[in-house]
């Protein structure tokens, strides 16, 4: 029976860089195996962010998938409260909680987003955080849930309907916070919440640590992704194939859950630059060859690349995503043989801007049952564009699963 493989390789897309004399870092980076595939595969772009929406790995996620997120969005937040295991009712209100590090100044509209991830923090170190946050600042009719590193969970129960509008704190790196703090009339708890939160973190004992040994304090709460319960059709009604998903970030984990697909989870996976690549590759080999017929790996490397502005990571990032992920299944193509494979980033995350952009993305599709003579023979930004277009980002896994 038809295996199908998908390598989603998060904000792997970028723009031409001077720095790289006109090159993008995928163009940049050697990636051999990539390039192997490519010249037996077709390549082309894809519109993965419908027009009207904002950029987001949910959104983009989402229309990989195969779901219309014109149809099926209901925001970021909720689909991390089903990884997390957190019941929503239909009137409550999930926010995405990040512990962020601003800059310190007298006047808090005037301070910087220095840090979106506070340093990365640890996980260890963040549930602290969060438990005592949501013991001493959380009001009545709000809940607090530790997730992983700087990556948090604010409920709201009963705040369906409210006036709120909220920013991406990785979408305002360097820039003063004053413009893009909750707004809307629904905004005052939660704008009350980060007073309160920096003022309670500035003090705790973790961050006084942190500060002495270099690390950036989580020296204050920030809100963003609000949405309700998703109700999605799943993956076997869809296309009647029994699937699972490889990712350590709640956002994918909690998709794949609402699809009716079987969170894999990999010692080792991060959701950070830093991950293990190798792992993840084997648990979807391991996958395929145990009885699924579909495994979407989601690595999330070269986005937090992309949001720190560091191109010496983000071209690593993608170096070791062809030597750690993609010669590990090349090198087992026969024992998976019919296989398909589909390569491709959610959305670009320029180095430039620090977060992502809505432009379409590469996408690489194998088939070891009709390998193609591709005169293009390079998988990247600029090669991809003489491929097909595809504008509408959800018809790319039908065409994926059912094509002939």
């Amino acid at each position: 029976m038809l295996k199908y493989l998908v390598i989603l390789t998060d904000g792997m897309a970028d723009e031409p860089l001077q720095q790289l004399k006109g090159r993008t870092p995928l163009q940049v980076a050697h990636t051999p195996n990539i390039d192997k595939l490519a010249k037996l595969s077709h390549i082309g772009m894809v519109a993965t962010i419908p027009e009207g929406f904002s950029p987001g790995s949910d959104v983009a996620n989402l229309s990989v998938l195969g779901y219309d997120p014109a149809i099926y969005y209901t925001g970021r937040s909720p689909l991390e409260a089903v990884s997390m295991g957190i019941a929503l009712g239909d009137q409550d209100l999930a926010f995405r909680c990040n512990l962020v590090t601003l800059s310190s100044h007298a006047d808090s509209g005037q301070q910087t987003m220095a840090d979106y991830s506070a340093g990365e923090i640890s996980t260890r170190e963040s549930a602290v955080l969060i438990k005592d946050l949501a013991r001493e600042l959380i009001p009545a009719g709000f809940e607090l849930h530790a997730g992983i590193s700087y990556r948090h969970l604010l409920i709201w129960k009963n705040g369906r309907g409210k006036d709120i509008h909220l920013t991406p704190p990785h979408d305002i790196s360097d820039r003063q916070i004053g413009a893009y703090l909750p707004s809307g009339t629904g905004a005052a708890p939660l704008l009350d919440i980060i007073k309160h939160s920096q003022e309670f973190l500035s003090r705790h004992p973790i961050n006084q640590e942190r500060i002495k040994s270099g690390h950036n304090p989580a020296n204050s709460v920030w809100f963003w992704g609000e949405g309700v319960r998703p109700a999605l059709p799943t993956f076997s009604e869809l296309y009647g194939i029994k699937g699972a998903v490889v990712g350590a970030v709640d956002l994918i984990k909690g998709l794949g859950i609402s699809a009716g697909l079987q969170p894999i989870q990999v010692e080792g996976a991060t959701g950070a630059i830093i991950t293990n690549f190798a792992g993840k590759a084997e648990a979807a080999i391991q996958a395929l060859k145990s009885g699924y017929d579909f495994v979407y790996v989601h690595i999330e490397s070269p986005d937090e690349a992309g949001h720190q502005g560091n191109l010496e990571q983000k071209i690593w990032s993608i170096e070791q995503i062809d030597q750690e992920v993609i010669e590990r299944v090349i090198n087992v193509l026969p024992e998976l043989e019919p296989v398909r494979i589909l390569i491709m980033p959610d959305h670009p995350t320029p180095i430039r801007i620090k977060t992502h952009s809505g432009n379409p993305v590469p996408y690489l599709l194998f088939d070891s049952e009709k390998p193609v003579n591709n005169s293009i023979g390079v998988y990247d930004e600029t090669e991809a564009r003489q491929g097909i277009m595809i504008n509408n980002g959800h018809e790319l896994m039908s065409y994926f699963i059912t094509s002939k």
